[in-house]
């Protein structure tokens, strides 16, 4: 299992992680005729958050509080939104409900990534852009 602040944006990668699901999206975006419904969904671990992109069946299976174990996920840009998903080859999967620590910062969906100046194949992060959430602001 990786932590979540140690995920990288790649277009091609084999994330392995687990998190709580602290926020989604009331209503799903809209969607063109034939393509499945997505929402987005705030999840943490006890390192950092990340935006998660849940597909088709998975916006109504997941519920803020579930503990989600994520197999062969990919972190990378969809939409000009960076996000965590399960794509094609991954799988997400409730484990349990409500008792994890988490931290919600740094959200790595709010870093700006840069070349590696030792490796242009590489992403670095750069600098944040937003120290919370900008999709799920903080409530007060």
């Amino acid at each position: 299992m990786v932590s979540l602040k140690d995920i990288v944006p790649a277009a091609q990668n084999t994330i392995n992680a687990q998190f709580i699901l602290l926020d989604k999206e009331r209503s799903p975006a809209p969607t063109k005729q034939g393509q499945e419904k997505s929402c987005m969904a705030l999840v943490a671990d006890e390192t950092a958050s990340v935006h998660f992109q849940l597909w088709g069946t998975e916006c109504d299976a997941f519920e803020p509080g579930d503990i989600v174990r994520l197999t062969n996920g990919i972190f990378s840009k969809n939409r000009n939104n960076l996000v965590l998903r399960a794509g094609k080859r991954g799988r997400a999967e409730k484990i349990g409900e409500f008792t994890m620590v988490f931290a919600e910062t740094p959200n790595m969906s709010e870093i700006d990534w840069v070349p590696d100046p030792n490796n242009s194949s590489k992403l670095v992060q750069g600098a944040v852009i937003s120290p919370y959430s900008r999709m799920f602001p903080p409530r007060n």
